[in-house]
């Protein structure tokens, strides 16, 4: 029998993520399901490792040991049902170690998992030049190289362990929002024609899909959340239609506004008229959002289309090393005592490398924080008294990250002045992890479901080519003909979040009024936002060419992606910033020229 509205609840946004969600959520929640995620492309490659080293781990144990055992009695008493990406590269090993604690505890619950994304057996069957990297066009890394690869599956073979009386459901590696989708899947009985459905459950589960980043973490206006100490987890409360009202345990801290949905629903998107998944292909620009309640946001309008042919794979692999450190100078002309060290550090790890055969660094890294080095030319500081400086490189070799590790040690004495810091261990040199992204038809990979010691196979559907060029494009706003205009902060206008994906940072631009957008949209074209980044791009890169906008109307928004912004992205990168989390906060400085009277209005 299919149910009219259920509640899910999102208690993990990643590995390490506080353990206190699952109690306050079963203590406050009064949920259906409680949904976890824990993956990342990097999260794959150490649990890979950790796999290589021994054969019964490779999942996130903490998903057992802190989020399930002390709370299975209570969820079993509540019959609260679980989903979870815990399995990693190992979901049958979650599985057994989840089985093994229900026993002990006396309890009757049914653990089933899904296989099948692991492809790191046939990671040789991909070899051979046809396969390149999706966005770089790289080719495909040396096989004994490879660390993992893994398929992004789908919603419906969780559906489908539901459908089997599972309690819980441990994956390895779908895409994040697919654990909240296979619940809504499985609760309203949604087939794969159900567009719109489709799209409007995995929204809830990308709002999901990141904890308290929807509940007033990471938020614009970090002045209006209160206590972070106890920051609530979100809900959805999704109706059969697909339509939810987001919000958090009642007496839980933080906040759950228009602001902060929107900022989550922006959060790593990419194209907003093309964010593709396994089961659908969904369209957010004219999703709307309306405060109807405290700390209660509704969600509708987000638009599906027909499934894709061609399931998502990342391979990672190990490609170089790296390694740094971080000093702290002060006093008078800290920033240029920090550079004068730094380019001393350099010239004497190349002269040592050299003299030892070795080539030069591949890449280095020296940034100022303190300085403003975020900011490139914009940066507004005219003395520096205090820095913190972090210089880093890549290496064909780990002697070479070694020799530039003594050498930053060596000078230790002969330095400017004001040299300090807090000293733990010496840094070590670590692999370079890269991130290697193809499509592969649907037909070569096989989902499958193993629960009560049977294994079922879950095909998928055949999907048809998605072809960006047929979508229909909104409309921008008109450009405002005042002549009367006053600059003022972004921030002033907009909220703003920012993230990545590999070497692509986005950031998502929101009108905190209508109004405000066009002006907005002006002020931002591709070639001013692209100036703003310029010094994070790669020397040959031309600063507009590299960034893409997209309007979301329904949502007042803005959505840019910067491509090669991030030093390779995650593992890959030795920037302070690697995956782009800070780049919102660089453009919500920016200034906005608006109307006059629009102007007297932020200030009354």
């Amino acid at each position: 029998m299919t149910q009219k509205s259920i509640r899910i609840a999102g208690a993990s946004g990643f590995w390490g993520d506080a353990a206190r969600a699952t109690p306050q959520l079963l203590a406050g929640g009064k949920v259906d399901f409680i949904v976890y995620d824990y993956l990342a492309e990097i999260t794959m490659s150490i649990m890979a490792r950790a796999r290589g080293k021994n054969p019964e781990v490779g999942y996130a144990v903490d998903f057992v040991s802190a989020a399930m055992k002390p709370n299975l009695v209570e969820i079993a008493r509540q019959g609260v049902r679980v989903v979870s990406n815990a399995g990693g590269v190992n979901p049958q090993a979650c599985a057994v170690a989840l089985r093994a604690v229900i026993a002990d505890l006396g309890l009757d619950l049914k653990v089933a998992c899904i296989l099948g994304d692991d492809l790191f057996d046939r990671r040789g069957e991909f070899s051979g030049g046809e396969i390149v990297e999706m966005f770089s066009r790289a080719e495909y890394p040396a096989v004994e190289k490879i660390a993992s690869i893994n398929a992004y599956l789908g919603a419906f073979p969780i559906a489908s362990a539901l459908d089997a009386g599972a309690d819980i459901v441990v994956t390895g590696r779908c895409v994040d929002s697919a654990v909240t989708l296979g619940a809504c899947i499985h609760s309203f009985g949604w087939g794969r024609q159900d567009f719109d459905q489709l799209a409007m459950g995995s929204l809830a589960g990308h709002i999901l899909e990141c904890g308290p980043q929807a509940t007033g973490g990471n938020f614009t206006d970090w002045q209006e959340v209160e206590n972070l100490d106890c920051i609530g987890y979100p809900i959805a409360d999704i109706s059969d239609q697909g339509s939810f009202v987001c919000c958090k345990p009642e007496g839980s801290g933080g906040l759950v506004s228009v602001g902060t949905v929107a900022e989550q629903m922006v959060y790593e998107i990419g194209d907003p008229q093309a964010y593709i998944l396994p089961d659908v292909v969904c369209d957010f620009s004219a999703v709307e959002l309306r405060q109807v309640g405290r700390d209660r946001v509704a969600v509708s309008g987000a638009i599906g289309r027909p499934a894709p042919d061609s399931y998502k794979i990342c391979a990672t692999y190990a490609d170089e090393y790296r390694g740094g450190t971080q000093l702290t100078f002060y006093g008078i002309d800290a920033d240029k005592k920090a550079e004068k060290l730094a380019e001393a550090v350099f010239k004497a790890a190349r002269r040592t490398c050299q003299s030892l055969g070795l080539p030069d660094y591949s890449d280095t890294s020296v940034e100022l924080i303190g300085a403003e080095s975020q900011y490139g030319s914009n940066a507004a500081l005219t003395e520096v008294r205090e820095v913190s400086m972090k210089i880093a490189a890549k290496h064909a070799h780990s002697a070479g990250i070694g020799i530039l590790l003594k050498e930053t040690v060596g000078l230790g004495l002969a330095t400017p002045p004001g040299l300090s810091g807090f000293q733990g261990g010496r840094p070590k040199p670590s692999p370079v992890v890269r991130l290697f992204s193809f499509l592969l038809p649907k037909h070569r990979v096989t989902a499958t479901l193993e629960i009560d010691g049977h294994r079922i196979n879950c095909p998928d559907s055949e999907g048809i080519v998605f072809d960006r060029d047929n979508i229909d494009r909104p409309v921008p706003p008109a450009v405002p003909s005042d002549g009367d205009l006053i600059a003022v902060p972004l921030i002033a206008l907009a909220w703003g979040r920012s993230g990545d994906k590999g070497d692509i940072a986005n950031v998502g631009i929101i009108a905190r009024q209508p109004e405000y957008l066009p002006y907005i949209y002006a002020a931002l074209s591709e070639s001013v936002v692209g100036e703003r980044f310029a010094h994070f791009l790669p020397p040959q890169a031309h600063s507009g060419a590299y960034v893409e906008r997209y309007l979301m109307p329904g949502t007042h928004a803005i959505n840019f992606l910067l491509h090669q912004v991030l030093g390779g992205g995650g593992m890959a990168s030795i920037r302070n910033d690697a995956q782009g989390k800070g780049f919102g906060q660089l453009l919500l400085d920016a200034k906005i020229p608006i109307s006059r009277e629009l102007a007297a209005s932020l200030s009354g």
